[in-house]
C-alpha cells in the first residue's frame, strides 16, 4: 500500500513538473510568434517591415531570443511528458516523444532566416553595393521564409498533440476531456500550417479561425499545474 502512495505522490510531483515547463513554454512562445511579428511585420511592404526593424532591432532579437528559450524548454517538457505518461502506453509515448521532438531543430534552423534579416538590415558597410531598396527586399524575403519554416514547424506541434490527446484519455489521473481539447488543439495546428503552406490566400481566414482551436491546449496547462494528478486516480492507474 505504501509503495503504490509513493508511486501515486512521484506521477502527482511530475505531472505539476510538465505543467510547470508547459506554463513557460505557453508564456514564452507567443512573444516571437505572435506579439514580435506583429509589431515589426508590414504584410506585403518590405519597405516599412524595414523601417520597423531598423527602428527596433532590439525587439527583433527579443523575439529570436523567446524562440530560442521556449524550444530549449520544450525539449525537458516532451520528456517529463514522457516520462509521466509511458507507464500508461508505452508506444503511444514513444510516438509523442518523436514528434514532439522533431520541430525543435526546425525552428532552431529557422532563427537564422530572421537572423540574416538583422545583418541585411545592419548597416554594415560590406553590403553597400546593394541598394537599399534590394536590403529590404531581400530581408523581407528572409522572414517570409521564416514564416513558411514556422508553419513547417506547426505541422509537428499539432502532429504530437494526437499521441498526447490519446494517452491522456486512456490515463485514469486526468480528465477524458482534455485528450479531446487536446485532439482539438492538434487540428487546428495542422489546418492553419496547410493553410500558410499550400492554401495560402485563405490563410489568414483559417488562422483567425485556428486560434480558438490552438487555445484548447491550454487546458493541460492549468490541470497539470494546479490540480496535477489526482492520487486516488495514480494510485489506481498504477495498481
Amino acid at each position: 500500500m505504501r509503495n503504490k502512495e509513493d508511486q501515486a505522490a512521484s506521477t502527482r510531483h511530475q505531472a505539476r513538473f510538465a505543467g510547470f515547463l508547459y506554463l513557460l513554454v505557453a508564456l514564452i512562445a507567443p512573444i516571437g510568434l505572435i506579439y514580435v511579428p506583429g509589431k515589426l511585420f508590414v504584410y506585403g511592404n518590405a519597405s516599412e517591415t524595414a523601417s520597423a526593424i531598423r527602428a527596433s532591432q532590439w525587439l527583433l532579437r527579443t523575439g529570436i531570443a523567446a524562440d530560442l528559450v521556449h524550444q530549449t524548454i520544450e525539449i525537458f517538457l516532451v520528456l517529463a511528458l514522457y516520462r509521466l505518461f509511458k507507464p500508461i502506453h508505452e508506444a503511444r509515448a514513444k510516438l509523442m516523444l518523436v514528434l514532439g521532438l522533431v520541430p525543435i531543430p526546425i525552428v532552431f534552423a529557422n532563427v537564422l532566416n530572421e537572423l540574416a534579416a538583422l545583418v541585411l538590415l545592419s548597416g554594415a558597410g560590406f553590403l553597400s553595393v546593394f541598394s537599399a531598396p534590394q536590403l529590404d527586399a531581400l530581408a523581407y524575403a528572409f522572414l517570409r521564409l521564416h514564416g513558411q519554416g514556422t508553419a513547417l514547424a506547426a505541422i509537428f506541434w499539432g502532429l504530437w498533440l494526437y499521441p498526447l490527446g490519446m494517452l491522456v484519455m486512456r490515463a485514469n489521473f486526468i480528465p477524458r476531456f482534455i485528450g479531446v481539447l487536446l485532439l482539438i488543439a492538434g487540428s487546428g495546428y495542422l489546418v492553419d500550417a496547410v493553410a500558410k503552406l499550400v492554401l495560402t490566400q485563405y490563410a489568414p481566414v483559417v488562422s483567425q479561425l485556428a486560434l480558438p482551436l490552438q487555445a484548447c491546449e491550454l487546458a493541460i496547462v492549468f490541470w497539470l499545474l494546479i490540480w496535477g494528478a489526482k492520487p486516488q486516480a495514480c494510485a489506481s492507474a498504477l495498481a
